[in-house]
């Protein structure tokens, strides 16, 4: 009975220690998404003046608008 324990015992104690990081990296943001969001609004940045000369300025690859 005691090796059952002890067994349990660590089982346990890794599942707690992978939910105790996966907390603040996955959950955390699922549970408070306004935290999480962009304060800043990019409506008014022309990005031809801000993109360095002889680049091509950046496009989504996947065509979303």
């Amino acid at each position: 009975m005691a090796g059952l324990s002890r067994t349990l015992g660590i089982f346990g104690g890794f599942v707690a220690v992978v939910g105790a990081a996966l907390y603040p990296i996955y959950f955390r943001p699922l549970l408070l998404p306004d935290e999480y969001k962009q304060s800043i609004n990019r409506a008014g940045i022309v990005q031809e003046d801000i993109q360095p000369p002889g680049l091509k300025v950046w496009s989504d690859p996947f065509g979303r608008k």
